[in-house]
């Protein structure tokens, strides 16, 4: 009963993130009860292995105590403390200089948002007040890519280039726009990886032309697309994309809000490619989702360029709960077990395994391609491997594989053309790991039996023929 009420009270009251509202109210919310390491336990009793971490965030995995020890002694000791007015906490502080310390080249300075979002909404502020204190004011477009995510906010959805994240909204603005995405895959230009990162300059060169090299401020990409598939760019793209930047004379954004923090192997993914961004956005991995917080590193360049064009003025953007000691309390501990605790390391080996386990589906009727890279992966579903013909939308992959992988014990991400996202904890064991490869091929054994996919694979079938 108890949980029947929360079901209806959900129904009645909570708006639910990138949701179907009326869906949602049909089905009911599926309540998470507990959490430890990397399983989720409902409030009917069973017992998931969360191959998702919440949202690409709990890096660490479920249930470490000294993170709850670290947050109750700071909400004891301080529990809010303002940046404003020149003030601040020690937490905050020693997070900032030991992320600083642990950056790319000379991301040095360090500005503390509640999330993602507002990490990218603070970086186009940034960049507009940077090219202004340049006297460079007409540079004021931005460039990001197709199926790039960039956070929900006003300003990020419309970076952001997923439908679902513009539709009705009035997004994205005039201002904002897009070239096309590396997608290995499916990129028409070729696969190999010297076309697939030519294309990407290529593409970038012409966008500039088209608006007009002085109007560019920015391009914006993840250093592997979350949201919008997982997908992994070409060793090399991301410094390629870098210097076409720096060549251009715009600035170089590094969204690593899903990919920071060990997620693919390093704390920052941008160092496998021995990248320096001029700015850096994290988040999700900053706290391991315990706490909200997101930041925004700033270069050397960029932050004494907006330093000296303010002068003793004040730089007029900030958050009430930017720098929340409580958070960084979080983070700090966050940091020390990803080091210390031997969290990085133990993500690079079950990264290594997750991989190969995924691999192992590749002779899957159903698996057109595996990408991946550490524990940051997806396999993508094709009716035909040839064709790479992608599963009918009357199949509802998006629903009906998320579904079907929570029936079998597993937490995943499923997304509408297909593909499934993985993203397990860094402090998976290597049996949790086999676990979400198991599952994932009985999820896919009982998609191969839909009676709308088979009728697709016929119909493939008979066209080649």
């Amino acid at each position: 009963m108890y949980a029947n009420s929360l079901v209806e009270l959900d129904r009645a009251h909570l708006i639910h993130p990138v949701a179907s509202w009326r869906g949602h109210e049909k089905a009911g919310v599926r309540l998470l009860a507990s959490a430890k390491g990397a399983t989720v336990t409902d409030a009917t009793g069973r017992t998931l292995v969360d191959g998702f971490s919440g949202l690409w965030c709990v890096n660490a995995g479920y249930g470490h105590e000294s993170i709850v020890e670290a947050a109750s002694r700071q909400m004891r000791e301080l529990p809010y403390a303002t940046g404003y007015f020149g003030l601040g906490s020690e937490p905050a502080v020693r997070l900032a200089a030991a992320l600083a310390e642990r950056s790319p080249g000379d991301l040095n300075h360090v500005y503390f948002t509640l999330g993602g979002s507002d990490a990218i909404d603070s970086c186009v502020r940034f960049i507009r007040y940077y090219f202004n204190a340049k006297g460079e004011p007409d540079r004021d477009q931005f460039i990001s890519l197709e199926q790039g995510y960039h956070g929900s906010s006003t300003v990020g959805a419309g970076l952001t280039a997923l439908p679902a994240f513009h539709q009705g909204f009035g997004l994205p603005f005039p201002w904002q726009h897009k070239i096309a995405s590396h997608y290995p895959y499916r990129n028409p230009a070729g696969t190999d990886d010297a076309t697939v990162i030519a294309t990407s300059v290529a593409a970038l060169r012409t966008k500039v032309a088209e608006i007009g090299p002085e109007r560019v401020a920015a391009f914006f990409a993840e250093p592997i697309q979350g949201s919008g598939g997982v997908i992994v760019p070409p060793r090399g793209w991301m410094k390629a994309m870098r210097d076409t930047c720096s060549q251009l004379g715009i600035l170089f954004v590094a969204d690593e809000v899903i990919t920071g923090f060990g997620r693919t192997g390093p704390l920052f993914a941008c160092a496998e490619d021995d990248v320096v961004p001029d700015l850096l956005t994290v988040a999700k991995g900053l706290t391991s989702g315990y706490v909200p917080m997101g930041a925004v590193f700033l270069t050397d360049h960029v932050y004494d360029t907006i330093a000296d064009g303010a002068g003793r003025s004040a730089v007029g953007h900030g958050f009430t709960y930017s720098a929340h000691p409580v958070s960084a309390a979080v983070g700090l501990e966050v940091l020390r077990l990803y080091e210390e605790g031997g969290l990085l390391e133990n993500g690079r080996v079950m990264g290594a395994r997750l991989m190969d386990g995924l691999n192992s589906l590749r002779d899957h009727p159903l698996v057109g391609d595996v990408r991946g890279r550490g524990m940051l992966a997806a396999i993508e579903l094709v009716t035909d491997k040839e064709m790479k013909t992608p599963l009918p939308a009357a199949a509802d992959p998006s629903r009906r594989i998320f579904d079907r992988a929570w029936d079998n014990g597993l937490v995943v991400r499923a997304f509408a053309q297909g593909a499934i996202g993985y993203a397990p904890p860094l402090c998976c064991t290597p049996e949790e790991i086999d676990a979400i490869v198991d599952k994932t091929r009985r999820v896919l054994d009982l998609t191969l039996e839909d009676a709308d996919v088979r009728a697709a694979m016929r119909q493939v079938s008979r066209y080649a023929v």
